[in-house]
């Protein structure tokens, strides 16, 4: 690998750990750039999944303020997210992804216009066991295709987050960041097992999501809630109609 190569690569990172740490959409940048730089899509996609484990680093690492007294919630979903990456991993390396992929453009579609709708303070609201069920299946599933395919999962999981108990969108994000986070790790830890990871990439790709993942949460915590929620899902818009233009032409 060049040198210019690992400069874009860590160039995407840095886009990819901003985007990912605020919107969930690290891949828009980071995977592209993977296979710009000449890698099979399929190593493309367990590399960007490794290197995407120090994008989990720094974006919990940035959320923290936003984490104090989510303990117990996200006691209750880590298990979820981890069996949800590790079942997500398998099924990568298992089955071919044409057929899964062919849903992403409409899920996240739909998540993005749930981001934009107005949010009401559902914090204070009482949870019933139901209510609960529900948000553990969602999760469960987004963790799957996260640890699948990966492209937008953060932004289903910031839609279902903000549908179902957080306050504000930066204590929805801090959320998505940590059961994310969990997801990606498992599932990276199982391509470093069974999958061909090219770790010349891991390491650039991997140093600019660290630094930028860590500067997102800020962004998150100090811009005007309703605009960047509105620009998180015009993000997510236009990255559905582009995977759906790769997906169907």
């Amino acid at each position: 690998m060049t040198w210019s190569e690992m400069l874009l690569l860590f160039a995407a990172g840095i886009g990819g750990g901003l985007t990912g740490s605020i919107a969930g959409l690290a891949s828009v940048s980071t995977y592209p750039a993977l296979l710009l730089v000449g890698l099979p899509p399929v190593t493309a996609n367990v590399t960007n999944t490794v290197a995407l484990v120090f994008n989990g680093i720094g974006s919990v690492w940035g959320s923290l303020p936003e984490l104090r007294g989510q303990r117990a919630k996200l006691r209750r979903m880590i298990p979820t997210a981890v069996l949800g990456g590790a079942a997500g991993a398998a099924l990568l390396l298992s089955i071919p992804a044409e057929g899964f992929e062919k849903v992403v453009p409409v899920l996240l579609a739909a998540s993005s216009v749930v981001i934009a709708l107005p949010v009401r303070n559902n914090a204070d609201r009482p949870r019933h066991t139901g209510h609960l069920v529900l948000q553990a299946l969602s999760v469960l599933a987004i963790c799957v295709y996260g640890g699948f395919f990966g492209a937008a999962a953060g932004v289903l999981l910031l839609a279902l987050f903000l549908r179902t108990g957080s306050a504000t969108l930066a204590d929805a994000n801090a959320t998505k960041n940590v059961v994310l986070g969990v997801a990606n790790a498992v599932a990276a830890l199982g391509f470093i097992v069974f999958a061909p990871v090219s770790w010349a990439a891991v390491v650039p790709l991997g140093l600019g999501c660290l630094i930028g993942s860590r500067l997102g949460p800020a962004v998150v915590r100090h811009a005007p809630a309703t605009p960047l929620r509105l620009l998180i899902a015009l993000a997510g818009l236009g990255l559905a109609v582009k995977l759906g233009y790769d997906t169907y032409r």
